[in-house]
């Protein structure tokens, strides 16, 4: 479980793809604190470490993870959204996150707005797939890569967030640009609420 508040942008060091699975080695400045079989998001997937070095890790995605993310297009030198599992203890800052990607959403377009930026995201509209609650509703809330952000301009097919500077310093939205493909993981409340209503 996690919050979408990202930790760091880490760098993947390499890609190595076997039969239908991509490991992921990734170094950041939390490496020694991490364990195999630990958890870690990665874009908004959840990961399980299952190799580690004195400053690096790994992570094995399959091929249903490669399907639903955009995790296949990685290569050494991208940044990378991180972050750890929730504590039971703490603040929930974003929103609840499973780490289970929904779909995939492409960017359309960035607007600096004075200091701050508008992005906007669109996914292929699917009635079925809406009834489940995978949407937007305004105001609410969507992981893009791992973040949590408020929706605007909800739309059937896409929606925009508002990036603030930190946000855009400190994650990867500082290299997303018009045609960047992104992970997406709608709000689980909403699912809830969807599945519920068709009873």
């Amino acid at each position: 479980m996690f919050s979408g508040i990202v930790e760091e942008a880490a760098t993947v060091v390499a890609v190595e793809r076997d039969g239908g699975n991509v490991h992921l080695t990734m170094r950041c400045s939390f490496v020694h604190e991490l364990n195999v079989d630990q958890s870690v998001s990665h874009n908004g997937v959840c990961l399980t470490v299952v190799r580690k070095t004195a400053d690096s890790y790994t992570v094995t995605a399959i091929r249903e993870t490669l399907e639903r993310s955009s995790l296949g297009q990685l290569k050494a030198g991208d940044r990378v959204n991180l972050e750890r599992s929730m504590t039971m203890n703490g603040r929930l800052d974003g929103h609840i996150v499973q780490g289970h990607v929904d779909r995939t959403a492409v960017c359309t377009d960035v607007r600096e707005a004075d200091g701050s930026w508008y992005y906007s995201f669109e996914y292929g509209f699917d009635p079925v797939m809406t009834k489940q609650g995978y949407m937007t509703v305004e105001k609410g809330s969507v992981c893009v890569d791992g973040v949590s952000l408020t929706v605007c301009n909800s739309k059937d097919d896409g929606f925009d967030v508002a990036i603030i500077p930190y946000t855009h310093d400190h994650t990867n939205f500082g290299r997303i640009g018009k045609g960047t493909v992104v992970n997406l993981e709608f709000d689980i409340i909403g699912k809830y609420v969807s599945r519920l209503m068709t009873f």
